[in-house]
């Protein structure tokens, strides 16, 4: 249709113009346009009049029932209903065929445990490369963690003093459950980090044990006392993310990046840069002089010539080009650290200016319960992934006489994390999330429930064929399912579908009250509008990561 008025606009005007469509209220037509605004000063007559003639070339190809000019010079056009049944029918576009892009996201660091910004990411990551996956991309979903660095050291110096020394075989005396290991390891993590700000000379002790965390990797050590001790609790943190990841019913990682691998990539890189200018010299350390670029200088290799967290990200991002030569790379991270990603950046565009060109930072804000709760993770007082799922489920078990339904649990806390615009804080509330009335998931579940049972009583279902007056709106929302999906993939932004999903079942309500289904002698035809709508809900709620159960 863009096309279509693209041509016309060329025809009347000889002028190249992208015409932009969108959706007004039904009363006012199917789509609405602003393109005559947009050309009256290059055609050089009154927006309205452009219109005008416009309107009047759009109704002669006889594509359109109605098409009508409103205000200054807007152009409101309702589409024949072979249209409509066109566009209810249609699946999103694969615009992204032939594209590789690499997701990152959720991004936990071993020996702690997963907050409630983790679980933000790791939910709104996944759905994202969901949307880029039906829209035709290659991708590879991949993760990135501190296996080394100073809080790896924090911990190895707790663990050893709780083992009473370097004892790896006291570590059985531990759970073998994977989330009472990770809340073992990250107690530990508190102790190390609260003796490290206290007692300098546990600070120095602890900055040894750094060096040597590093030197395990460097000798490939797996058989020394302290080895087993780091190897074992490594793994139990693998182990745990794992867990959680299943529980989530996420799609799996292709791949997990340690620090530890991506540090010698970034020290060399750093100091290949640093001999042709990119970096600097500074009291010992290597530093990238962000203020000649309106930011702020960081250090990318400290005093002692170890990595810091920024050459760490210098190797990420070439150890992935490397490994997928992507065509689109994203990491979803919390806010701040939205000027430390500009350095970092920057300082790669020195030298790969394209990467930086094909790299795309998403950020987001604090996730909070009701009631607020600051996250420390160094303090111990952090909002864990666990506090957020526990809270939903006894939200959601109280209002189902004790029952839980982990189903309808995850659909709680999925659609309450992802009907929000990427980029603000989360206020998760578990009650409101696990209503079966608003704008929830387990309402959206429940709609697609109920159509279920609808179509459980009629023996075949057929498409429908024609669009009667009281269908025109439900068949309306019904066709724009997939151009919602399409730009929630372009803009990576989920709330698109929720909202989508929402208005559509409320539509659906609208018609249900007014037009009987079963026993009517429209039965066949209305049935098969059923149909279309509760596929169309699933489909939405897959893309959500969210069941869609039959029964409820």
């Amino acid at each position: 249709m863009d096309t279509k008025i693209a041509q016309i606009v060329h025809q009347l005007f000889g002028v190249e113009i992208d015409v932009q469509l969108s959706r007004p209220d039904p009363q006012f037509g199917d789509y609405t346009t602003n393109i005559a605004l947009q050309l009256a000063k290059t055609v050089g007559e009154p927006p309205r009049a452009i219109a005008q003639q416009l309107a009047e070339k759009l109704q002669e190809t006889g594509e359109f029932q109605d098409v009508t000019v409103a205000g200054p010079g807007f152009i409101n056009i309702r589409v024949t209903d072979e249209v409509l049944l066109t566009q209810m029918k249609r699946e999103p576009a694969a615009f992204l065929t032939g594209q590789t892009i690499v997701a990152e996201y959720s991004d936990p660091n071993p020996f702690k445990v997963l907050h409630a910004g983790h679980l933000y990411t790791t939910l709104v990551g996944d759905v994202m490369t969901r949307l880029l996956a039906v829209s035709g991309a290659e991708v590879h979903r991949v993760n990135f963690g501190g296996d080394v660095g100073l809080h790896v050291a924090k911990n190895m110096w707790a663990i050893v003093r709780y083992l009473g020394g370097e004892n790896p075989h006291k570590l059985a005396d531990v759970s073998d459950d994977p989330h009472k290991r990770a809340s073992w390891l990250s107690a530990r993590y508190v102790e190390g980090n609260t003796a490290y700000e206290e007692d300098e000379a546990v600070k120095q002790e602890i900055v040894t044990i750094n060096k040597r965390v590093y030197q395990l990797h460097t000798d490939d050590d797996h058989d020394s006392d302290f080895a087993k001790i780091y190897w074992t609790c490594r793994q139990w943190s693998y182990d745990y993310f794992n867990v959680l990841y299943d529980e989530l019913e996420v799609l799996p990682f292709e791949k997990y990046y340690p620090e530890s691998q991506t540090a010698p990539v970034g020290l060399e890189t750093v100091r290949r840069e640093l001999k042709n200018g990119v970096y600097k010299e500074s009291d010992d350390a290597v530093v990238f002089d962000g203020d000649r670029y309106g930011l702020h200088t960081r250090v990318f290799i400290n005093s002692a010539g170890l990595p810091t967290y920024e050459a760490k990200d210098v190797g990420l991002i070439m150890q992935k080009w490397a490994d997928y030569h992507f065509d689109q790379s994203f990491v979803i991270t919390g806010n701040d650290i939205i000027e430390y990603m500009k350095v970092v950046q920057k300082s790669i565009e020195q030298f790969e200016p394209e990467l930086v060109r094909r790299s795309r930072h998403i950020t987001h804000g604090n996730v909070k319960l009701t009631g607020g709760q600051k996250m420390s993770s160094r303090k111990g007082n952090v909002l864990l992934a666990l506090d957020i799922l526990d809270a939903a489920s006894a939200a959601q078990a109280a209002m189902n006489d004790g029952q839980l339904d982990k189903a309808v649990m995850l659909g709680a806390v999925k659609f309450a994390f992802l009907k929000g615009k990427v980029g603000g804080d989360i206020v998760y509330d578990p009650a409101e999330s696990v209503s079966l009335h608003g704008n929830s998931g387990p309402y959206l579940q429940y709609a697609h429930a109920r159509a279920r049972r609808i179509l459980e009583k009629v023996d075949s279902i057929t498409m429908p064929v024609t669009v009667h007056d009281e269908d025109r709106l439900l068949v309306r929302k019904l066709g724009e399912y997939s151009e919602i999906v399409e730009l929630a993939a372009k803009t990576l932004e989920p709330h698109h579908v929720c909202n989508y999903l929402f208005e559509l079942a409320q539509e659906f309500n609208r018609y249900y009250e007014k037009n009987q289904v079963i026993g009517s002698q429209y039965e066949q035809h209305r049935t098969g509008l059923v149909a279309v709508y509760a596929d169309t809900l699933r489909a939405g709620l897959m893309i959500l990561g969210i069941a869609a159960p039959d029964k409820m």
